[in-house]
């Protein structure tokens, strides 16, 4: 799950870097089943024009074509290609009916009509991509992922709720944190620096999820039942996750991808701010829009506004543990 987690921040930061510098970006998930082969629009007009198709009915052709993308469908065109060749070397397929392509644009960016080739197939980009368990759309607001997990989280309580008079209370929190509390956790990093608004319904599912632990009615207060649970608000377990990676970057043992986003901070003489371990503000580093939701400017934000000891934590478990006492401080006290 660790991988899995820190490859899909990899990729997110790299859309909404993308977006951030007003550049579109696409992201095609491929499906290993069955074999491809890909279509250069320029060799097809000219294999239509060998075939005799000419006048009017070619410059439909050419007009339908050529007003679509085409540098970048060429380009992905041959990228694909190169793909589809390195797997028949290494005997694999691909499936192209379960393959996904995901536009992202640019803030400014024009409308873009972009359409793969993908063996018979022709793949147009969809709202939403699913990438290792996480919904992606292509506004990266993470919005369809949330409702996914929304209900899924939901079914699953109702079902746990059916048996839960045979449960004591503390099978009931195993069963709720072993179903329901780790699938808000999968890879919530990715959705560092929404609004409290995005995330909310992941929050009513923790507090439903804490009323069913203590068997109470709906509506019953649940501040203090997640203060007795040791639970973490889910906006603060989306920065615990946060400053995690980033303790893992700063310090290891992180991907390579990930140690290149933060920067530890540098005095170019001895001071006493050198022994703080800081992460050189983001400020300092990025600018432009969209860049809130960077994890390369989150990360470091966050990690300057830890207290001393945390920051200094001597290994991972320390700072885990000193991590979780901060937050859960500054979030029930």
């Amino acid at each position: 799950a660790h991988s899995t987690e820190t490859a899909l921040l990899d990729v997110s930061e790299k859309l909404h870097a993308a977006r951030s510098a007003n550049l579109s970006s696409v992201l095609i998930l491929l499906d290993l089943s069955a074999a491809f082969d890909t279509v250069n629009h320029k060799t097809l007009l000219a294999t239509l024009r060998s075939l005799g198709i000419c006048g009017s009915a070619w410059e439909w052709f050419a007009s339908y074509l050529e007003g679509r993308s085409y540098q970048a469908s060429d380009r992905i065109s041959a990228c694909l290609a190169e793909i589809s060749s390195w797997m028949t070397a290494h005997q694999l397929k691909l499936n192209p009916s379960k393959t996904e392509l995901l536009f992202i644009p640019g803030d400014s960016s024009p409308g873009h009509d972009l359409a793969i080739s993908l063996h018979n197939d022709l793949i147009s980009p969809s709202a939403t991509a699913r990438n290792l368990g996480v919904t992606m759309d292509n506004q990266l607001s993470f919005s369809s992922h949330v409702a996914n997990v929304t209900r899924s989280c939901r079914f699953l309580l109702y079902n746990i709720r059916r048996i839960r008079p045979f449960l004591s209370t503390q099978a009931a929190q195993v069963l709720v944190q072993s179903l329901v509390i780790s699938r808000l956790d999968y890879c919530n990093a990715l959705l560092a620096g929404l609004p409290m608004n995005a995330i909310r319904p992941l929050q009513m599912i923790q507090n439903a999820a804490a009323r069913l632990v203590f068997n109470l009615p709906k509506f019953s207060h649940t501040t203090p039942l997640l203060r007795s649970l040791h639970w973490l608000p889910v906006a603060a377990r989306i920065r615990f996750k946060t400053l995690m990676l980033a303790y893992k970057a700063k310090n290891g043992p992180a991907p390579s991808y990930l140690k290149a986003l933060i920067t530890p901070r540098t005095a170019p003489r001895t001071l006493r701010s050198t022994s703080t371990a800081r992460l050189v503000p983001p400020s300092l580093r990025v600018r432009g829009k969209f860049t809130s939701r960077l994890f390369s400017v989150l990360a470091p934000r966050w990690w300057n506004e830890l207290p001393l000891e945390v920051r200094t934590a001597e290994s991972l478990d320390i700072f885990k543990r000193r991590l979780k006492t901060h937050l859960f401080r500054n979030h029930f006290n």
